[in-house]
C-alpha cells in the first residue's frame, strides 16, 4: 500500500510537465470520490476527459509510447 509520503517522494522526481498529468488525474479521482461526477451525464464526463487530453498527449505522443504500444 502506498502512503502519501511514498507518493510525495516519487512526485519530487518528476519534471513539471509530468506533474500536470498527475494533477489532472488526481483531480479526477478526488471529484469522483466526493461524488461530484456521479450526477454528471456521459457527455459531461466525456468533456472532462477531453479537457485532460492535452496534458496526457504530451506523454502519449512520444516515441517511447509508440514503441510500447506498437504490438497492440
Amino acid at each position: 500500500m502506498a502512503t502519501i509520503s511514498d507518493i510525495t517522494e516519487r512526485l519530487r522526481e518528476l519534471p513539471p510537465e509530468k506533474l500536470v498529468v498527475v494533477y489532472d488525474f488526481v483531480s479526477y479521482l478526488t471529484a469522483r470520490q466526493r461524488g461530484e461526477l456521479s450526477g454528471h451525464s456521459a457527455n459531461d464526463l466525456a468533456e472532462f476527459m477531453l479537457a485532460s487530453e492535452k496534458s496526457f498527449a504530451k506523454d502519449w505522443n512520444s516515441p517511447e509510447e509508440e514503441a510500447a504500444w506498437s504490438d497492440v
